[in-house]
Formats: C-alpha cells, structure tokens, sequence
C-alpha cells in the first residue's frame, strides 16, 4: 500500500495513474499546457480551479475523450495514451461525466445495465448499488429523467462502480445540488474507497475537496499553480493559486505530482483534518476578493 492512514503517500511506491508533460488543445486555444500528476493507489486525488481552468479537460482526457496535443497518460504501468474510451474502461479508468450524462429514457437498472457493458470481474454489481443506495431497489424501474438531481448523481455514480473501475473519475459531483445533497453523496465515499478504489476528482468547492481529499492539485487556466497534501496547504496559498493573486506562496510546482510543495515555515501551525490552519497565522479564511467560501470553515 502506498498511502498511509493519514493520506499521506508513503516513499517507494508506483503510481497507479501517471500523467506526464500533458498539452491539450481545442481547435487553437490551449486548454492544458504542461500537466503532469501522479495518482498511487488508495489516493483521492482532487483537482481543484475556477471555471475554465481546464479540471474537467483534464479528466476528459484521461478518460480518452480528448486526445493530447502532447504529453502522455500511463496506467498501471502502460502507456494508454491512444487508447479508445472503452478499452480503457476495460483496463479500469471509469468516469462518472458532469452533468450525469444519463440516459433520460431509460430506467434506473437500464442506466445501470449500460455501465456493466465493459465491466471488469471485481466486487460491485447492480445489487451491491442497491445496498449503498437503498432508494434505487424500490424505483429500480422509474425512468431517470423523473428523477431528482441528486437521486440521478447517485445513479451516474453506481453506473461507473458496476464496470468495477480501478480509477474512478469523478467530474464535479456537487455541481448544481443542494449542500444536504452533496454532503449526503460525499459520505458514500468511504464505502467506495474500502473497495480498493483510487478517486480522482474534479470539484469547484475547495472546501469540499480538501475534507476528502488526500492531494490536491489546483489549476489555473490549464496550468498546475500548486500541488501537494491538503495538509501542507495555508489558506493564503490556496488562495493565491486559485486566483492567480501574483506569485503563489512557496512557489509553485508546475511540473506537478513529484512531492509538491514545501512544508509551510515553522510557526504557519499544522492543519487538521479539515484542511485549515489550525496552528497560529496565517489562520482563518482568505480574505481576497471572491474567496468567499474558499476556507473551511
């Protein structure tokens, strides 16, 4: 194992998913530029960024929806960076897409049906969904497009767990649900991860991120501005980063995923499990222009 108990990465491990020197392009904008991240088993890796700042092309293109202008994508040891959609479904990197992406149509078992389509041996079926989710059983035959946001998020979800993935990606979860809702999907995630799973996550709310996560990496548009464990990470840091407020504290590491940032100065305190700075200053929320919200609180 590679990750400790306390989600810090324990030395002389192999990552499961190595991103290197990723360029993407759409048409002549370079969404991407230089990504590079390493993701070791039993990680929850979150990435974190404003709008446009390349998260979701990110996991889009891990997943092989997009194909790089450079830079490649190694799975387990193999190089997958031409590889089709589905055929690295099969070797295990499974996306659950923002905005659900479900077939409206179709039933709730149906949804999940299609999931188990490229679905490798390993231990989620449809009934193990049913046991995490105990709403779907019931109304296994009601057709997603009358379900609620949440209730369809769920099912997106399970759709992914039933093709056994050994990287699930996870495209902004929290996009547009109630807080209830998200924290209430957010919760699952233990009973996820005691599977064997490795999460790679896309999330807007830092705050949501850096209570889950075990690495954070956060872009800004389509660059790596910082890296590291939540941990290691000051608010002042954080939000320099997501901003792009002039240089970030402690500088960035734009090569990404290769031990990430320094430990703050003695004095900056040790941060707890929820992230923030629990230790002497800098202490409390950015106070920022828009930050808002950013800090745990």
């Amino acid at each position: 194992m590679t990750v400790a108990a306390n989600g810090q990465r324990r030395s002389g491990g192999t990552p499961l998913l190595d991103v290197a020197d990723l360029v993407v392009h759409h048409g002549q904008l370079r969404a991407l530029d230089g990504i590079s991240l390493r993701v070791f088993p039993g990680e929850v890796y979150a990435i974190i960024g404003a709008n446009g700042a390349g998260k979701s092309t990110l996991l889009r293109t891990i997943a092989g929806l997009h194909r790089p202008t450079t830079g490649t994508v190694t799975f387990d040891g193999a190089n997958v960076t031409t590889l089709r959609p589905e055929r690295r479904a099969t070797r295990g990197i499974v996306m659950v897409p923002e905005g659900r992406r479900l077939f409206g149509s179709l039933s709730v078992e149906e949804n999940l049906k299609v999931g188990a389509t490229y679905a490798r041996p390993g231990p989620w079926t449809i009934d193990r969904v049913y046991e995490m989710f105990t709403w779907m059983r019931e109304r296994r035959h009601q057709r997603t497009a009358q379900l609620s946001g949440g209730e369809q998020q769920s099912v997106a979800i399970g759709r992914a767990l039933v093709a056994n993935p050994r990287v699930l990606l996870l495209d902004e979860l929290s996009l547009g649900l109630a807080p209830v809702v998200v924290q209430r999907i957010y919760g699952m995630l233990p009973q996820i991860l005691a599977t064997g799973l490795t999460v790679l996550l896309v999330e807007q709310d830092v705050s949501q991120a850096l209570r889950v996560a075990s690495r954070v990496h956060c872009l800004l548009e389509g660059r790596t501005t910082l890296e590291g464990p939540p941990g290691d990470l000051t608010p002042d840091r954080v939000e320099a980063a997501y901003f792009g407020l002039g240089d970030t504290p402690g500088g960035g590491d734009a090569g990404g995923g290769n031990g990430g940032q320094p430990v703050p100065p003695a004095g900056h305190g040790s941060a707890g499990p929820d992230g923030a700075d629990h230790g002497g200053p800098p202490s409390g929320p950015p106070s920022g222009p828009g930050s808002e919200g950013l800090w745990p609180g």
